[in-house]
């Protein structure tokens, strides 16, 4: 329910032994380690990131979320809290004197156009406030819109006397698989808060309010992420960046040189192919569905938390917008290419990135970085063809963001993500991704006792991309 990103993760740093899988059920040194964290700043907090982190610690200690000292391999997976409807407020939370609760219509070109200039200006950017995620409004219309939207869940809060819009919170409904087990969840994104009102303590107000209009509708758990670490993580995933177009990076600022490396060497170790290598593969189609749908179904079920996608929702995901004609569209937000076996005409493999731009507040020459998010992918290769197969599919996805001008490429380390990271010339960013679910407990897992190595046919972690 915070921001999910941070605006300067393509910077490359040294590995951190702590979090680099997207466990599910974190192990109890990993718990211990991210508990510690809290304790010291606690222990060291001032009127710095400290203090708002260990604010946001107490705050979700009051709700239902697993606390640090469960653990979660022999908790009994399932609701934390049951929802008493008739305790739960019918009207909204009283807010500060001067602001007032709004709602945003995505579909509304004036009202996200405020939250695009919102976001832009007080959303994710780095510590040195060099770069800062930009959504555009055609983005923002694609993340808010999927099938189930609706208003009320896109929740704004406005200055009474201006009418414009201080902070922000958004909810969409979903349904995920958490071992085997489907619930109803509300996807919570982009909260964000005007940086003059980050003291006033809107954003439990914000997480407390959509909170309440989801029990409402009998929704009563969220997945959410947050670059903080809160209480308490579900998967912990570390960002990697591949760079696209090293040398406009650097110009940027986005990547250094090193010392023992010269522009030119750089520019040769991320070169790329001009053709993709993959047989059969090209840009999805809307014939295409119905079998991507199912392919992608059951890839998902490899993983111990996963989304289940409706035929609407998978369609609106990688169909919105301006269509899959135009290539380079500038309207465009997802790209999404299929396999098709030469022979069969069966489609057996799927993959898709979707695009996000970071605003260079620095002095550069450039005022735009164009960044392309690894989406969903998929494949009907098994063990021990499968690590083979994804790093083919993935380097041709590369091949493809490059030819759409796109200048880095991103990755978490989820899905079967580490089947290609380092092969590929991925390299590991400044941050991380944690996951949570807000009133249910994880729970032990199905295949608990299964490895992680690559012949496992359901290596488990984490399966959701979150926009």
């Amino acid at each position: 329910m915070e921001e999910s990103n941070t605006a300067r993760d393509h910077l490359p740093s040294s590995s951190d032994p702590s979090l680099t899988k997207s466990s599910v059920n974190l192990d109890k040194a990993t718990v211990s380690e991210l508990f510690a964290k809290l304790q010291i700043a606690e222990s060291q907090s001032d009127n710095g990131k400290e203090a708002k982190d260990i604010e946001s610690y107490k705050f979700w200690k009051t709700q239902p979320v697993p606390k640090f000292n469960e653990d979660g391999g022999k908790t009994k997976g399932g609701p934390i809290k049951v929802i008493n409807l008739d305790e739960v407020p019918k009207g909204p939370y009283p807010l500060l004197d001067g602001f007032e609760w709004g709602t945003i219509d995505p579909e509304d070109e004036k009202e996200v156009g405020e939250l695009h200039e919102l976001l832009s200006n007080h959303y994710v950017e780095d510590d040195d406030s060099t770069f800062r995620l930009n959504y555009s409004p055609v983005f923002l219309r694609w993340a808010l819109t999927a099938p189930g939207w609706q208003k009320q869940w896109h929740i704004g809060v406005r200055a009474s006397a201006s009418q414009k819009l201080v902070a922000f919170i958004s909810g969409l409904p979903a349904n995920i698989n958490v071992h085997a087990q489907t619930i109803k969840v509300i996807e919570i994104n982009f909260l964000c808060i005007h940086k003059r009102l980050r003291s006033k303590r809107l954003a439990p107000l914000l997480i407390r309010e959509i909170t309440r209009r989801c029990y409402l509708q009998d929704i009563y758990q969220a997945i959410y992420t947050a670059a903080a670490v809160l209480p308490t993580p579900v998967a912990s995933c570390r960002y990697y960046h591949r760079p696209l177009n090293w040398l406009k990076l650097c110009e940027s600022g986005f990547s250094h040189l090193p010392s023992s490396s010269t522009k030119a060497r750089q520019i040769a170790k991320y070169h790329l192919p001009s053709t993709t290598q993959t047989p059969g593969l090209r840009l999805m189609q809307a014939d295409d569905l119905d079998a991507v749908h199912e392919l992608l179904g059951r890839y998902l079920q490899r993983f111990d938390i996963s989304p289940t996608f409706s035929i609407d929702e998978l369609r609106h995901l990688l169909f919105f917008g301006a269509g899959q004609a135009k290539e380079a569209s500038s309207k465009r937000v997802v790209w999404a290419y299929v396999v098709e076996d030469l022979e069969t005409r069966k489609i057996t493999d799927f993959v898709s990135f979707y695009s996000i731009e970071s605003a260079v507040l620095s002095h550069s020459q450039n005022d735009v970085i164009r960044t392309a998010y690894l989406y969903y992918y998929a494949s009907t290769d098994s063990t021990p063809n499968l690590q083979q197969r994804v790093q083919g599919l993935i380097n041709d996805a590369l091949i493809l963001a490059k030819k759409a001008r796109f200048d880095v490429f991103n990755a978490l380390q989820l899905q079967d993500n580490d089947l290609f990271l380092e092969k590929l010339r991925f390299s590991p960013g400044d941050g991380r991704l944690h996951y949570y679910l807000f009133n249910y407990q994880v729970g032990p897992a199905v295949n608990e006792d299964a490895s992680d190595c690559l012949d496992s046919q359901r290596p488990g972690g984490m399966g959701v991309v979150m926009l």
